[in-house]
């Protein structure tokens, strides 16, 4: 109780409002145990200055603090423009004042006008959104100071808004990507027992069901004979982003890799696939079922792009290799494997990061190099993708297509 009033007290007390209290300690000192007058005098000054300023702390400013966001949800390269609404819910008349508002690490002044009982002032704000990332808006805060500047008393409102900065994306061709568009998908190497692509006939084991007994081929052999199916193979995707620092020459690369990803896992969205979105798990990111991998969400778009603004470069997480063997080594079945980093590793590291996983299963691995000169190299079940601005990907993945 008594540190959190000393706590409010320090606060009220301004850097000059402090000299002039040690001043006034000081000279009361000096006065007492020397018997200086002058210095009497300074303790008196310095006591009657700070008691001056206590009555402009007195009192409140009873507003109600609204913040609107005309979009929560933003481009980079754009703008968000906010409404804050200000009303005076008291029963006098509230003087102008000026007041603050955080918008990300920037701070806004704001002039609150006049206001009678009752009304209203409505001050729009433009916040520019150059950089992909969030903005935390709020809270509206109010100082109230004495003329002399020795001591201040902050109000502030609790209203927050958070803006979500997403990366520029691309539109990528529906046929981009080599995958699967059946209704029912298409047939795989795989063996299963319940399908819809049929194969062959086989003997009848304990354990089958009985509704897949084929009756007529039962009936030439005199044995029992049930169906056996090719396992269909549906568009599932695994979109694997190196969130490393040190494999991107520059942050504009960085940035580059981050919208080329978005891209790949809003076309999923887009399309309804299966898909898993991951990049390396470090400290304070949520952990996936994939060893060493962080799970972005992505059951909407929206909540996938807001996942790509609030990503941020890791400095440690396994190696982008080790990334996609542990994928390949999870079981999962998949049709396609995106993997996305940037132009510092070298090409053999990503050739081994497409070797884990089965033949069935495409892997396109996308090298951002910023200003490069798109290209595409073709391997056995591989391509790899350089590119060197964001409008490159579609494109290239129309060449890899029509191959």
């Amino acid at each position: 109780m008594l540190r959190a009033g000393l706590t409010r007290a320090v606060r009220v007390v301004t850097p000059a409002g402090r000299f002039v209290a040690l001043g006034g300690v000081l000279a009361a000192v000096l006065a007492a145990w020397l018997g200086w007058a002058e210095a009497g005098m300074l303790a008196i000054a310095a006591a009657l200055l700070i008691l001056v300023s206590l009555p402009f702390l007195l009192g409140g400013r009873a507003y109600r603090v609204e913040l609107h966001a005309e979009r929560e949800r933003v481009v980079a390269g754009g703008e968000a423009t906010l409404r804050v609404g200000v009303t005076n819910a008291s029963r006098t008349p509230a003087l102008p004042a000026t007041a603050e508002l955080p918008v990300g690490a920037a701070l806004r002044e704001l002039p609150i006008p006049f206001l009678t009982p009752g009304a209203e002032a409505a001050i729009e704000v433009a916040v520019p959104t150059p950089h992909r990332g969030v903005i935390d808006v709020g809270p509206l805060a109010l100082t109230r100071r004495d003329p002399i500047g020795l001591l201040q008393r902050e109000l502030s409102w609790p209203a927050h808004r958070r803006i979500h900065v997403h990366p520029v994306t691309a539109a990528l061709p529906a046929s981009s990507a080599g995958l699967i568009r059946d209704l029912e998908g298409d047939a795989s190497r795989r063996l299963t027992d319940a399908d819809l692509s049929f194969h062959a006939v086989r003997e009848y084991a304990a354990g089958d069901a009985r509704r897949h007994i084929h009756w007529r081929s039962t009936a030439k052999t005199g044995r029992l004979m049930v169906r056996q199916y090719e396992e269909s193979q549906t568009a599932r995707s695994a979109i694997l982003f190196d969130s490393r620092r040190d494999a991107y020459a520059t942050p504009e690369e960085f940035e580059l890799g981050v919208s080329t990803a978005a891209s790949f896992g809003a076309h999923a969205v887009r399309e309804g696939r299966e898909r898993l979105v991951a990049t390396q798990w470090v400290a304070g990111r949520v952990r996936a079922a994939l060893a060493g991998a962080c799970e972005l969400p992505s059951r909407t778009g929206a909540q996938l792009l807001d996942a790509w603004a609030e990503l941020d470069p890791s400095d440690a997480g396994v190696p982008l290799e080790q990334l996609a063997r542990g994928l390949a080594e999870s079981g999962r079945p998949l049709s396609l494997v995106v993997l996305i980093t940037g132009s510092r590793p070298e090409a053999q590291r990503l050739r081994r990061a497409t070797v884990p996983f089965a033949g069935d299963v495409a892997v396109l691995t996308v090298r951002c190099a910023l200003h490069a000169d798109p290209a595409i190299h073709r391997g056995a079940g591989s391509a790899l993708l350089t590119v060197g601005a964001l409008q490159d990907t579609a494109p290239l993945l129309l060449r890899r297509g029509s191959a």
